[in-house]
């Protein structure tokens, strides 16, 4: 996406429960994504989208990841204004956070913390 405050937001209590977070920017080419996965190799990876214009991408890096055979090896996590869970669903997205205690409730479960 092109905004950065609900990522820094959704980082800010992912840190604060223990979470290390790597922030790659915003408008984050989807070969990006792709390169940073393969790299880093992190447990769940977060999409974030602010408008219906750019939800597009969430579906883009997930195909991408999948085309370059790392869609098992990380879990995506979606979020943002105009994403629902049936989107997250129509995509294969692990899960949503529909706001940012929900995502750290997501990501927790994600990686079987709760």
């Amino acid at each position: 996406d092109i905004h950065s405050i609900g990522k820094n937001i959704v980082a800010t209590m992912l840190k604060a429960a223990g979470f290390e977070v790597i922030d790659i920017g915003v408008d984050v080419p989807t070969q990006t994504f792709v390169e940073k996965v393969r790299e880093l190799k992190p447990d769940i990876l977060g999409l974030s989208a602010l408008m219906t214009t750019t939800m597009m991408k969430q579906k883009e890096v997930i195909e991408a990841l999948r085309e370059a055979g790392l869609r098992d090896q990380v879990k995506v996590i979606i979020g943002g204004a105009p994403v629902t869970e049936e989107w997250a669903r129509e995509i294969g997205a692990d899960a949503v956070g529909l706001d940012a205690a929900s995502a750290v409730e997501a990501s927790l479960k994600l990686i079987g913390a709760k």
